[in-house]
């Protein structure tokens, strides 16, 4: 585990199990892949597990690590915890017993908020989707720790310190992602748009079933401007009146060897998109080759060269925007 993350959106990592592999376009520049490798160089015995060379590498197969399982409770100040930033913790080769320690350990530390995001929402839905309830039997089937089942048993559900969310770099990932995700029950839902690799219209799952104003028929849909639609009666409502299902955004370009650009535009678009829906936005970083735009022979960016993008001073105002849900608003 390491205390004092440098990644802005959280304060710690905790790492129970560490391995992967690449599903998406995502993963290409993987900054974990690439760590594992020179971490098994360097005899760390938590990377001598090899994956497949097609889709993983040297140190980088997904390997449990149980006693790592109750770090998180030897802390008592409260942290922002990522949780598997070395992993995804809904894997097919991770046990659902396995899982199910992880979130006991997460339901025994209510001081801290875990953060977890995956780039598998099918398998997160079919253990914890469904009614609120059924997650937490699933769980409980599957502890065979009677000391974690009971922690399980005793929680509130969804657990109130786990958010749960999901990876999102294009619009092909957003459309299979996003639906699983909202149907999951969770405290905290959120999309992680980073690497940003093309334009995304999240305005359909940024707006919850709204109520038109009109004649009162549910199932409206967002349109341009944040307001709403009904399907019935063709009224377009003043306002959007139903809850977001995601609460929260983070947006960031890629940084690194081989980082791919991302168009400011992009990020302008999510966080127009945001705004709108009322949903807190992250502006992360704008990745080490952001296209920058000249209008009328002046750049709208004096950026100065940097591996994330510049100093957040020097970005666009508009960009500078670093917003967390209402319930951790620090």
């Amino acid at each position: 585990m390491s205390d004092g993350s440098k990644i802005e959106w959280t304060d710690a990592t905790w790492n129970p199990v560490t391995g992967c592999d690449r599903v998406s376009p995502g993963c290409d520049n993987c900054y974990a892949l690439t760590g594992a490798r020179r971490w098994k160089a360097m005899g760390n015995p938590r990377y001598q597990l090899d994956g497949d060379p097609r889709t993983s590498g040297p140190g980088f197969g997904v390997a449990l690590h149980a006693d790592k399982l109750d770090q998180p409770l030897r802390w008592s100040k409260p942290r922002r915890i990522f949780v598997n930033s070395t992993s995804d913790l809904f894997h097919p080769r991770i046990p659902e017993e396995f899982i199910a320690r992880v979130f006991a350990t997460m339901a025994a530390a209510p001081q801290h908020t875990f953060q977890v995001l995956t780039k598998r929402p099918k398998r997160m839905h079919a253990l914890l989707g469904g009614d609120y309830a059924a997650g937490l039997q699933t769980l409980l089937e599957v502890a065979h720790d009677e000391r974690e089942a009971q922690a399980l048993y005793d929680a509130d559900w969804p657990l109130p310190n786990v958010w749960l969310g999901v990876s999102v770099e294009d619009a092909q990932r957003a459309d299979e992602r996003i639906p699983a995700l909202i149907d999951t029950p969770a405290a905290v839902r959120f999309l992680s748009c980073e690497p940003l690799l093309g334009r995304l219209d999240l305005r359909d799952y940024l707006h919850g079933p709204g109520i038109c104003e009109r004649c009162g028929g549910s199932g409206s849909v967002p349109v341009l401007g944040g307001g709403a639609m009904c399907p019935a009666c063709e009224y377009d409502n003043a306002r959007w009146m139903g809850p977001s299902p995601i609460q929260w955004v983070i947006v960031g370009g890629e940084s690194g060897p081989g980082a791919r650009p991302m168009d400011v535009a992009w990020a302008r678009t999510i966080v127009g998109q945001c705004q709108a829906a009322g949903v807190p936005v992250f502006v992360k970083q704008l990745g080490s080759r952001p296209f920058h735009h000249v209008v009328a022979g002046v750049t709208d960016w004096p950026i100065s060269r940097h591996s994330k993008g510049g100093d957040p001073e020097e970005w666009p105002t508009d960009l500078r925007v670093r917003e967390w849900p209402e319930a951790v608003s620090a």
